[in-house]
């Protein structure tokens, strides 16, 4: 099974934007196990286990493939029992976050924050077109709520620019912001990969926070090329990775669901 789980998921720690990439790529196995359950704590600080009939899943830096409450190592159980000849990793974005976080995030988490953090100083929110004009109302209409909401809760006051030339913003709004990034490794862990997904540590921050349901947070990131598609027509290549990209953003927000 050691090897197995090398092949599948690959051997090396993943941070959560280049699980989807290693995913993709790897040949695909066949469903060896009948069932995925969840076994107990074995002691304290040790999570739920999930497990493959009965045995132990490891991630690819060989940790015990474990989360912190019950619900979420269920659902991690499901994406497994929900493989069917195959095992495909590019269908299991809850399974490729965990095991970033266990091999990567849990030890690394000061560099993982200061991550996020560098998106806040030029975060996506910001940046606004001149023109045409119902572009840069849509981008108002999605984002400037989210600034706003920075500023009242966060203490954290973000001043939007026309065009994409950076511009600095005040350190003390950048700090505020930064202070609610979560430190708990597995919330900040979606955080990240929410941040990079959508380009915006202010969309992270808001969805876990409560601020922002998924679809909100979706819908923000992708204004521009929503506004792209109406114009230009649809890509369907650019589509079924954006399909792959909201997997990825569901996933990371059922971690925020289930990790208080």
């Amino acid at each position: 099974m050691r090897d197995i789980f090398t092949e599948i998921f690959g051997n090396q720690p993943l941070d959560p934007r280049e699980a989807a990439r290693r995913g993709a790529r790897l040949i695909l196995r066949k469903r060896f196990y009948a069932r995925a359950h969840v076994g107990e704590v074995a002691g304290e600080g040790d999570g739920y286990p999930v497990l493959l009939d009965h045995k132990p899943v490891r991630t690819p830096a060989r940790r015990a493939l474990a989360a912190p409450t019950r619900a979420l190592a269920e659902t991690i159980a499901a994406e497994w029992n929900a493989q069917a000849d195959v095992i495909d990793p590019a269908r299991m974005p809850l399974t490729r976050l965990a095991n970033a976080v266990i091999d990567a995030v849990v030890e690394q988490s000061q560099p993982v924050a200061e991550e996020v953090a560098q998106y806040l100083g030029s975060d996506l929110l910001f940046y606004r077109a001149a023109a045409p004009e119902d572009l840069s109302e849509r981008q108002a209409q999605r984002w400037d709520p989210v600034l706003e909401w920075a500023q009242r809760r966060l203490g954290a006051r973000f001043v939007p620019v026309e065009g994409v030339m950076f511009a600095a913003q005040a350190s003390e709004a950048i700090a505020a912001a930064r202070a609610a990034i979560p430190a708990d490794p597995w919330r900040l862990g979606a955080v990240s990969a929410i941040t990079t997904l959508t380009g915006s540590g202010l969309l992270a921050l808001a969805l876990a926070h409560g601020q922002l349901d998924i679809d909100a947070a979706w819908a923000a990131a992708n204004v521009d090329e929503d506004w792209q598609m109406e114009y230009w027509g649809r890509d369907e290549l650019a589509l079924a990775r954006r399909a792959n990209r909201f997997a990825e953003l569901q996933a990371a927000a059922t971690v925020l669901r289930q990790v208080p």
